[in-house]
């Protein structure tokens, strides 16, 4: 018997859904289904056989090696097939399946997304973790490496490698952060909402959050298929990370170029045609990364400020590609970017003279003046007369002394004057800079150790939500497999 032809709805937009999807959604449906199974044999909703029956099949279909089948049309989504393969599983017709009592494909869909992205964001919290740990390492090396500090693109101050690279690990540390507060706000339960009213069976939706490893009920069933604030989360936060983390990359860029750090090999491609050239295209591609999460993250908030506050495809299927993608993107991007700041190292950073000559050092000597009793504004004036007439080190104590005169009220003593030369020619002085927040070395190494306590504790806070899964898992396959053998 041949096929039906698809209908056009089918072909255009029901199959494509669900190739997309069938992958990630038919192992949760599976899972979410054994839990929901259980509860409702042990609240005695089902008659202990028919409640064991659907749990052997549910676990044939959980072993089973065999792929989804493509769409053929004979069911409509995964939600359909599952359904329909465990009816065949179980040996009965689907008329006579108990696994959708007290469930709608609402909440099913609403349990199943966040069971994916809470999974996703641990793999990608996992990796952010890690970066921000190879950015600590880093700056803790690199503490006393001085380079120019630019912004707005022009030399500003002298900095030093460790000082940049602990205020990116700030930056991870606060994104982990909210990583976790997003996995903490996915982490809790829609299942038992139904379609949005919930149900007069004596059904037990937290006996199903336990099993699958929610920390927590939604507390209304209506917010529980109707809300979307997860979901714009993932994606607007990945592109928030993303694109703090392509601003590195660009500065990176920059430092290869002037060879103030290696070229890591690993991370480069060779020229189609020039054999000197080694490529480091992997931070444009971090570059366009953040972009693309960029343009998930606008797809998934176009799409959900589109829809109805009600269940609607428009705030919840049609976005999960977009996160599902981003979430990926960004596993990828932070293992690239820590892989790359793994291998970097000091090449031939800026010496001190290529500092000086850049002008870096005169805000430096600007304080130096202040330290001894001048109006910073009068040492600023003074600083930018004598920057206009030469580069530092051609300056002298008499033209300093010069310069002073009608700037400086009373001109300046001598140990002011060796001051102000002495920090606009030794730029290496900002390395006993003992600002807490400062690019002195012992302050960058202080900041390290304040960062590492910090992502330490969104580790703790990681390892309890995998610890709780894992204790999920193992309560769910004993009872699941206790009720099956009765």
């Amino acid at each position: 018997m041949s096929t039906p032809a698809l209908t056009t709805y089918q072909r255009h937009h029901l199959r494509p859904t669900y190739t997309h999807h069938v992958g990630h959604l038919y192992p949760a449906m599976v899972r979410a289904s054994q839990a929901h199974v259980v509860m409702l044999t042990e609240q005695g909703l089902v008659p202990a056989d028919r409640g064991a029956r659907m749990l052997r099949g549910l676990a044939d279909l959980r072993t089973d090696p065999t792929p989804p089948p493509e769409f053929d049309g004979s069911f409509e989504d995964t939600y359909y097939l599952l359904e329909k393969r465990l009816a065949a599983a179980c040996g009965i017709p689907t008329s006579e399946l108990d696994v959708q009592m007290a469930r709608s494909r609402n909440d099913l869909d609403a349990g199943v997304f966040r069971m994916l992205l809470r999974d996703q964001l641990t793999g990608v919290l996992d990796r952010v973790l890690a970066t921000g740990t190879v950015a600590l390492d880093a700056a803790h090396r690199y503490a006393d490496v001085v380079i120019t500090g630019y912004t707005h693109r022009r030399p500003a101050q002298p900095t030093t490698i460790g000082h940049a690279l602990a205020g990116y690990a700030e930056a991870l540390l606060g994104e982990a952060s909210a990583y976790a507060d997003v996995i903490d706000q996915l982490n809790v339960s829609p299942l038992g909402s139904c379609a949005f009213a919930g149900t007069d069976l004596d059904i037990a939706p937290a006996r199903v959050a336990e099993l699958l490893g929610f920390a927590a009920l939604v507390t209304n069933s209506y917010e529980a298929v109707a809300g979307a604030d997860h979901l714009v989360r993932v994606g607007t936060l990945n592109a928030q990370s993303l694109a703090t983390g392509a601003r590195l990359a660009r500065t990176l860029m920059d430092w290869l170029s002037w060879r103030w750090v290696t070229t890591p090999g690993d991370f480069t491609q060779g020229s189609s045609i020039m054999p000197q050239k080694r490529n480091p295209v992997v931070l444009e591609h971090l570059v366009s990364y953040a972009g693309q999460a960029a343009a998930d993250a606008a797809s998934v908030l176009n799409n959900v400020g589109a829809a109805w506050w009600e269940d609607s495809n428009n705030a919840t299927t049609d976005v999960q590609v977009r996160l599902w993608e981003s979430n990926d993107r960004a596993d990828r991007f932070f293992a690239l970017l820590g892989g790359f700041l793994a291998e970097i190292e000091p090449l031939e950073p800026p010496s001190s003279a290529e500092i000086v000559a850049s002008g870096a050092t005169t805000t430096a000597a600007a304080d130096a003046l202040a330290r001894h009793g001048v109006p910073f504004r009068a040492a600023h004036s003074l600083l930018g007369c004598l920057v206009r007439a030469g580069a530092p080190d051609t300056w002298t104590a008499d033209e300093v002394r010069a310069a002073a005169d009608g700037l400086v009220p009373g001109g300046l003593a001598d140990d002011a004057v060796d001051a102000l030369i002495a920090a606009a020619v030794r730029p290496e002085l900002v390395l006993n800079r003992v600002q807490a927040d400062g690019p002195g070395a012992d302050a960058v190494r202080a900041q390290v150790a304040t960062l590492r306590v910090g992502l330490a504790g969104v580790t703790d806070r990681l390892t309890g939500v995998r610890d709780r899964l894992g204790h999920a898992d193992a309560a769910l396959d004993a009872v699941a497999a206790e009720l099956a053998a009765r």
